[in-house]
């Protein structure tokens, strides 16, 4: 590789996997209690423009709310429980904004994979956002975010925006011209679901000089699995089990 990867191997996925409420500070919180310095999140824009931390496109599996996401305010989204749905030990847990997460990394020397997550027909314009937040928030830090997306479209917008941040495509099946896409965008890391992985296709990312990353690895054969295959990081659930380095 001819550049240099900054992030640790283990990143936490959506805080602490199934630990805590996904997405929530309290999640990111208790994944750090367990040993973790890297986490991935879910980034998407409210109607209003702010961005906040979400996975689906619906806000009824994880929140009070009801309904698209995106298209509700900020002011909306900012009362509704974002803990209740996991347990009453987390209920009044709120959604956090990306700055929110941002700052609580920065302040505790935290790495972020901040997922593009936008709501259908915002794709380019999330990534836009998502860059230009992540941008002017990580100036001077010493490490930036890696920004990730299953759309071209938002890893797209994120390029235009600010360019010099690391960027990674995500993929749930290698579709026809993913890796002349993943050049196009000028990806720092392919992320694949991990059982896509085998010695020919990290050959060949690896000859794209780009990083082999995994989700969602819950299992200790299936991390084992892609230790031995020479990836380069793995996003899981088991913050209880695995121990990052």
């Amino acid at each position: 590789m001819t550049t240099t990867w900054p992030y640790p191997f283990w990143i936490a996925h959506r805080g602490a996997g199934k630990l805590a409420p996904e997405n929530t500070l309290a999640a990111f919180r208790l994944g750090a209690q367990h040993g973790w310095r890297m986490f991935e999140c879910d980034a998407k824009l409210s109607a209003d423009g702010v961005l906040f931390l979400l996975h689906d496109n619906t806000l009824e599996r994880t929140t009070s709310g009801h309904g698209v996401a995106g298209k509700r305010p900020w002011s909306e989204l900012a009362q509704l429980d974002a803990g209740r749905w996991h347990s009453r030990a987390y209920a009044g847990e709120t959604i956090p904004t990306l700055e929110n997460l941002a700052r609580w990394c920065l302040a505790n020397h935290y790495f972020l994979d901040i997922e593009i997550k936008p709501t259908p027909g915002e794709e380019e314009r999330t990534g836009q956002a998502v860059a230009d937040l992540a941008s002017r928030l990580w100036q001077n830090a010493a490490t930036r975010p890696l920004l990730t997306s299953f759309r071209p479209e938002s890893l797209l917008g994120a390029m235009k925006t600010a360019p010099e941040l690391p960027r990674g495509l995500l993929l749930d099946t290698l579709w026809d011209g993913w890796a002349d896409r993943a050049r196009q965008l000028q990806c720092a890391a392919v992320v694949c679901n991990h059982a896509l992985w085998d010695p020919a296709l990290v050959a060949q990312v690896k000859a794209m000089d780009m990083r082999c990353l995994s989700y969602t690895v819950n299992d200790e054969w299936a991390a084992e699995r892609l230790i031995a295959l020479g990836t380069d990081g793995i996003v899981s659930d088991r913050v209880d089990l695995f121990a990052p380095g």
